[in-house]
């Protein structure tokens, strides 16, 4: 079974992203920052939302400084290397899952979107941290994505657990599916590039 099965995924990563981003490593690593600052505020936002769920919001609480501990984590690396802070760039994938969330419908059918959707984005940047953990030809880069890989392997299955805590199964189950083909779609139909994370 591959890595990308067990992690749900259907789309594995187009071998040539590893390969590009190798060669835009000022690029990657801004993008990547951003996505950590950015998992950050959608944490809190969710904790804002959802005060009076208490699991989400002692779970995720957590999370949070997690997330900015990442950020700070890829800016010294940045900054070691001798690079700068670029500035934030749209994220086309994650602004496509966005488009395809549920309209109106139950508060119910809303927050299980949103946990699904967080939960594919941590998925998906896990099989990119294990590609570059992989392929990259710089040793201490490599252990470096190692370590992330690792921690968002624990947000994915995270989000899915909080997704089953206030949602039947089932429905889960069946939402969770639909992401997943979406989610290898719009893959599919983007450009490969080695300057962004997703």
């Amino acid at each position: 079974m591959s890595k990308v099965s067990i992690l749900g995924l259907q789309l594995p990563t187009d071998p040539r992203w590893v390969d590009l981003a190798s060669i835009s490593l000022e690029a990657i690593l801004t993008d990547h920052a951003f996505c950590e600052q950015k998992a950050a505020t959608a944490c809190i936002s969710l904790i804002q939302r959802y005060p009076e769920k208490d699991r989400l919001v002692q779970d995720l609480a957590p999370i949070v400084t997690e997330e900015w501990g990442h950020f700070r984590q890829v800016l010294a690396e940045m900054k070691k290397r001798g690079y700068s802070l670029g500035k934030q760039r749209k994220d086309a994938y994650v602004n496509e899952l966005m488009l395809h969330q549920v309209k109106g419908g139950t508060a119910e059918d809303q927050l299980l979107d949103k946990l699904l959707i967080c939960a594919l984005i941590e998925a998906r940047s896990c099989e990119r941290f294990r590609l570059l953990s992989e392929g990259l030809e710089d040793d201490y880069l490599r252990e470096f994505y190692r370590k992330f890989m690792i921690s968002e392997a624990g947000h994915y299955r995270l989000f899915i657990d909080l997704a089953r805590e206030y949602v039947q199964e089932e429905k889960v189950t069946q939402r969770w599916q639909y992401w997943l083909k979406t989610e290898a779609a719009i893959l599919k139909a983007m450009e490969v590039r080695g300057d962004r994370m997703h």
